[in-house]
């Protein structure tokens, strides 16, 4: 018989699979003897079994009973018993994190006969109800889904009437048999009063919950697997909500938004587990603990000094304190910004906690690039609006949203305002540049989902009135409405009114050679990284660059050569005319002056590079594109001469460009006379770029540089086109005295030229994976028809996971890629592999690349730093070092 329920002290925390992340957590802390209540998990084993069948695995609640009479007999209590009841927590926990996703019930085991021993028990009738009236609004919610404002609503009314200290006991208590008629009309049926019923039907609930819209939603936002189910959590209950000397709250070992070592959290004396992350009442400091309960204090930062040294990283933590008694809900390694992901692995390396291989392996390249991201621009901001929590840095411009569907509806960027937020708001956090709330702090949901998701989020702002109703929000008599344009400070939790400058980050300045690597804690940590990055990665990182300014700025990000130098950028702006003068000439006379007047143009822009990427490999691709892109748009030019037409004019040189552009119009160019045809139709095209490459680079050798030129030929699908051109490139270079070896290979663009790769790489001396072309014509979509139609909702309903244009596809893509690379290496042992593809600069692209072999990749120059990252990060999981975490 399957087992699906394991008690916490028969757990660990390698079981994240079978018993979620908060399970194993749960049971690490119990077998290092902290102060955990009692209790135990059943397995996602039993939530996979559940969601297949549509019911509960057979004998399930069985065994929950038997581990239930343990709690029973150990806490010499039992659920449902009138004079000392035993209560339960039941709290959801997939594998991987999902802050504020599934649901959580507390004080399972109350009803109208039990809520009076609970209070005889703890000598507080008030407490009694309260916590009972939770209950009836958690259960009414979580399992059968009455709207949460419809207990809100009875909630506020009460508070509204209530004196200075709050609701008494006999208002709770009436309090309570409203909640229980809103359930009651809402559901159908009362309230029910057996306790193990309401045990059987929380677990249930929270099976149910792995299915939710927001669950579901922040899975494939976070390239979580839908197929892994949530554990159930089932803890006897603890107290926080029992008087001034009792409490609730959430620490970090860290400063999850910076780094900075020290303890940091939120506390609420006289609440309950919700009330923190809830952000329902704005929370103060852990100073208030260490002042009101020294002792809980000190215990809980020695707890929290053995998490971290234990889990080797940053941990958070929930606590409770029961009347003058710690004890710990939960702990995880805590979420962080990118920043703060940099600063703690570097000390942690430094304190020797984790090796460097493995710090590399607890940063990302999405994490590098949020943090090149612009800051505002500090000397030019105005007074602040209102000051709040910086809880997710990060510098956010938008209009004001109040809820989800304006969020999603308005053209971004927008700032979500909210008084706090909750799991629904999921989709329009997603949608937003930045959340502002005027309650909570930085364990509150709006800034733990904000800091996963890289969002800038600035909480707690109590200045702030919200009104959503009316659509606006006051700070003082100052008014801001729905559509207005704020900016806010996810650093300094600043909230400005209109749009703030920004400026480069210290990141970004660091990387361009503007800031010394000492200059702060963050840059510091990055230049460490990256430099034992570069130390221990095998693939090189290249940079697409087509200008002198591009090729200088790569070098200095790090670039190891030029990948992709497009020689059709050059041929724009003043120089189309020359290419006009190309295509129309009339007979091979005319061709080869236009040719011979574009050549030095060429070559003065081939010696710029050369010299910029000295000792450095430029790889130059010759002509791409179809030549009409270098004419007037059809329906321009064929408007323009109609309109001389019209008027009885000639239409002159326009209608001689009109019938070019009809001759050159094709059905589908990108298919059509591109690339290597073009070498090939056009006689002395490739000739005149060789001999530009050529020429530049044996001028570059008499300079006393180094230059290493590449050539490379695009859209080959055949090997005998590439025969036909390299005949045609070696004779010119044979024809340039003083110029140094020049390789000459090939972009592999098409599934064909994959899966010829053999033959080709006779002919080439190096491949250039082209994954752009590559993805379109594997996947038999263009990449703007796809992302600006279907691809969006093949994304919404699961059907992809990310799009194939932004991540490789490792099973399509990346097979023929693959095979393109074995077959080549097999014709060609020392044929150089690379890729030059938007892909190169994309973090689990590279990765996949260097697994795959080549030998380097090339991007855009503001991503060669992520590569070189991402390129570390390959090197040491190919070595066998792993997030221990």
């Amino acid at each position: 018989m399957t087992r699906y329920v394991y008690d916490f002290i028969d757990g660990h925390r390698g079981m994240a699979d079978l018993l979620g992340g908060k399970g194993a957590n749960l049971a690490e802390m119990t077998r290092l003897a902290l102060p955990v209540p009692p209790g135990f998990t059943v397995s996602t084993d039993a939530c996979r079994a559940y969601l297949a069948d549509g019911a509960v695995p057979p004998g399930l609640f069985d065994e929950v009973n038997a581990h239930l009479r343990e709690i029973e007999v150990r806490l010499d209590r039992r659920l449902g018993d009138r004079a000392e009841p035993l209560l339960l927590a039941v709290r959801s926990g997939g594998r991987y994190s999902m802050p504020g996703m599934m649901e959580t019930i507390l004080d399972i085991g109350l009803n109208d006969a039990t809520v009076t021993g609970l209070a005889r028990l703890s000598g507080d009738e008030r407490f009694a109800w309260d916590s009972y009236r939770r209950l009836i609004q958690m259960f009414g919610r979580t399992v059968h889904g009455v709207p949460a404002e419809e207990f809100d609503r009875e909630l506020d009314a009460l508070h509204a009437t209530a004196g200075p200290d709050g609701p008494t006991a006999e208002q709770l208590r009436g309090l309570v048999e409203t909640y229980k008629k809103v359930f009651a009309d809402r559901v159908g049926h009362d309230f029910p009063q057996a306790p193990h019923e309401q045990l059987y039907l929380a677990i249930r609930a929270v099976f149910e919950s792995w299915n939710a819209h927001r669950a579901v939603l922040y899975r494939r936002r976070e390239h979580i697997p839908d197929d892994l189910g949530t554990a159930v959590n089932v803890m006897a209950m603890v107290f926080g909500n029992l008087g001034p000397d009792s409490g609730t709250g959430v620490a970090f070992t860290r400063d999850p938004a910076t780094g900075t070592p020290g303890v940091y959290g939120d506390y609420l004396p006289d609440a309950q587990g919700e009330d923190v992350v809830a952000g329902g009442r704005n929370t103060m400091g852990l100073a208030e603990l260490a002042r009101t309960d020294p002792t809980s204090y000190r215990r809980l930062t020695e707890i929290m000094g053995t998490l971290e040294r234990h889990y080797r990283d940053l941990c958070d933590v929930e606590f409770t304190v029961e009347r003058g008694r710690l004890w710990m809900l939960q702990t995880r390694v805590g979420k962080r910004t990118p920043a703060a992901a940099f600063v703690i692995a570097a000390q942690l390396a430094e304190e020797g906690l984790i090796s460097w291989d493995e710090a590399l392996t607890r940063v990302s390249g999405a994490q590098l690039a949020q943090l090149m991201f612009p800051t505002f621009d500090t000397d030019a901001t105005p007074e602040p609006l209102a000051t709040g929590v910086g809880a997710s840095p990060g510098a956010a411009v938008g209009r004001v949203v109040f809820d989800n569907a304006a969020a999603t509806a308005a053209d971004p960027p927008v700032i979500l305002v909210r008084r706090e937020t909750n799991p629904d708001d999921l989709p329009g956090m997603i949608a937003a540049a930045g959340i502002l709330t005027a309650r909570g702090g930085k364990t509150s949901h709006a800034a733990v989902v904000a800091r996963g998701m890289g969002r800038t989020c600035v909480c707690g702002a109590e200045a702030l009135e919200i009104d959503p109703e009316r659509g606006e929000f006051t700070v003082g008599d100052r008014v801001v409405r729905a559509g207005d344009v704020i900016s806010i400070d996810g650093t300094t939790g600043r909230v400005y009114l209109g749009e703030v400058p920004v400026r480069p980050s210290p990141v970004t300045r660091y990387l361009a050679g503007e800031l010394a690597p000492e200059s702060d804690r963050l840059v510091t940590a990055v230049d460490r990284l990256l430099r034992h990055a570069d130390t221990v990665r095998h693939l090189g990182v290249r940079a697409n660059a087509d200008t002198p300014h591009d090729a200088t700025r790569a070098r200095a990000l790090g670039a190891g050569g030029v990948g992709l130098c497009r020689t059709e950028h050059m041929f724009l702006g003043e120089r189309r005319a020359l290419v006009e003068r190309l295509i129309l000439a009339d007979g091979p006379a005319e061709v080869a002056a236009a040719l011979a007047d574009l050549l030095p143009l060429q070559r003065a822009d081939f010696v710029a590079i050369l010299r910029a990427m000295d000792g450095l490999p430029v790889t130059v691709r010759l002509l791409d594109p179809p030549l009409h892109e270098f004419l007037p748009a059809l329906p321009d030019l064929a408007a323009r001469v109609a309109r001389a037409e019209a008027l009885g004019q000639a239409p002159g040189h326009d209608g001689v460009l009109l019938a070019a552009v009809r001759r050159l119009q094709e059905s589908n160019p990108m298919l059509g006379l591109r690339g290597v045809r073009l070498g090939l139709t056009v006689p002395g095209l490739f000739a005149m770029q060789v001999r530009a490459i050529a020429e530049a680079a044996a001028q570059r050798v008499a300079e006393g540089g180094d230059p290493r030129p590449e050539i490379m030929v695009p859209l080959v699908v055949d090997v005998r086109e590439l025969a036909a051109v390299r005949a045609e490139v070696d004779a010119v270079l044979a024809e340039v005295p003083g110029a140094p070896p020049i390789p000459v290979g090939t972009m592999v663009e098409t599934p064909r030229a994959a899966l010829t790769a053999g033959p080709i790489a006779r002919q080439a001396e190096f491949f250039s994976l082209g994954t752009n072309d590559l993805t379109q014509t594997t996947w038999a979509f263009s990449r703007d028809d796809g992302e600006g139609s279907f691809l969006g909702d093949y994304l919404d309903r699961g059907i992809v996971d990310t799009s194939p244009f932004e991540t490789l596809d490792p099973d399509g893509v990346g097979r023929l890629i693959r095979l393109a690379v074995s077959e080549g290496r097999a014709a060609r042992p020392e044929l150089a592999v690379g890729v030059c593809g938007e892909h190169g600069g994309d973090p689990d692209s590279v990765e996949f690349f260097a697994d795959a072999g080549l030998d380097y990749v090339s991007c855009s120059p503001y991503r060669v730093p992520i590569a070189r990252l991402a390129a570390g990060r390959a090197a040491v999981a190919q070595a066998g070092v792993s997030d221990s975490r």
